[in-house]
């Protein structure tokens, strides 16, 4: 797979992330009237902004349309505990659709010079000769000059074999972290809750941005684990079979939530699997699962933990 986007430049990247910002902002009912006129001026700044704007608009409206196009979804009726009234699903659409508009990689469609679909895992070589595969559903942007190499890993997880350039480090950003090789062969996991860099080669070094944390250097035959909630870093031994599972479409885990297992599912999967609660997330699992084939992975779950499985049209619930 070629490496695409060779022409867009880093101006139209940052306008890129500023309208993805302000679709984001401008779909908070709440928003305040000085963020709306840092609004106004954004688009009056340059005619550029307000095109690309226009832009993002458009991958949003995809999204609203994905979901009102499917009556099974939106003719859906579901019961908040809180009140305990059946509400339509169609009331949720705006909501949904702003979910949707990342689901589907609206906002990585603005940045990103590299998206893998739910059914691509590619191999890409980059223009030092570096190798990155990409897991399912995610993304990367590229930004190489003559002195530096970084790759931002925008979402999912990607394997880095990196050509040894010394004048040139070669970094991923990643969070709030910055991950340098060290003549070095790496994987990156972007999660919801943790970033995960796993070393099959030499070593990195891995840095917080704005953080007092020390730098953690991570050798071969080492995994990193950052806790967002935690501000934490655990460094420990790891099989770089069990973790870099994923290129043969399989995740190994060992006790591990049910929220986990489920956000390496909805990698390959088309539309959308949620946990009916949090305490079902919480539910742990241990086994092999190949989470390429959805049926097969949902079938694993559903013997492991007793639970239920409903499908409406894209979406899949896990229940009790």
């Amino acid at each position: 797979m070629a490496m695409p986007a060779k022409g867009v430049t880093k101006a139209q990247k940052k306008r890129n992330r500023e309208a993805a910002d302000w679709i984001v902002r401008n779909g908070d009912p709440s928003q305040s009237p000085a963020n709306r006129a840092r609004f106004r001026d954004w688009l009056d700044r340059d005619p550029e902004n307000c095109r690309t704007y226009s832009a993002a608009e458009r991958v949003m409206g995809d999204a609203r349309r994905a979901i009102q196009s499917d009556p099974a979804l939106t003719n859906i009726k579901v019961k908040p505990q809180s009140t305990g009234k059946p509400v339509t699903l169609t009331l949720l659409v705006a909501v949904l659709a702003t979910g949707a508009f990342f689901a589907l990689n609206g906002a990585m469609r603005l940045e990103a010079d590299v998206i893998a679909g739910t059914d691509e895992m590619p191999v890409l070589t980059l223009e030092d000769g570096s190798e990155a595969q990409l897991n399912a559903s995610s993304a990367i942007a590229v930004d190489f000059t003559d002195k530096r190499r970084t790759i931002r890993l925008l979402h999912g997880q990607a394997f880095f074999q990196v050509a040894h350039v010394a004048e040139r480090p070669f970094t991923v950003v990643v969070g709030t972290a910055s991950v340098t090789a060290l003549g070095t062969a790496f994987d990156v996991r972007y999660g919801n809750d943790d970033t995960e860099v796993t070393v099959t080669e030499n070593a990195v070094q891995i840095e917080f941005n704005g953080s007092r944390t020390s730098p953690v250097r991570v050798e071969q035959g080492e995994q990193a684990i950052y806790d967002n909630a935690k501000k934490e870093t655990v460094v420990s031994p790891v099989d770089s079979l069990v973790a870099l599972a994923w290129k043969r479409g399989q995740i190994a885990v060992d006790n591990a939530p049910l929220s986990y297992v489920v956000e390496e599912m909805n990698r390959h999967f088309r539309g959308r699997i949620v946990v009916a609660s949090s305490a079902l997330a919480n539910r742990r699992v241990s086994g092999t699962i190949k989470v390429v084939e959805t049926d097969d992975a949902l079938t694993f779950v559903t013997k492991a933990l007793g639970v239920k499985v409903t499908r409406l049209g894209p979406l899949i619930i896990i229940h009790g």
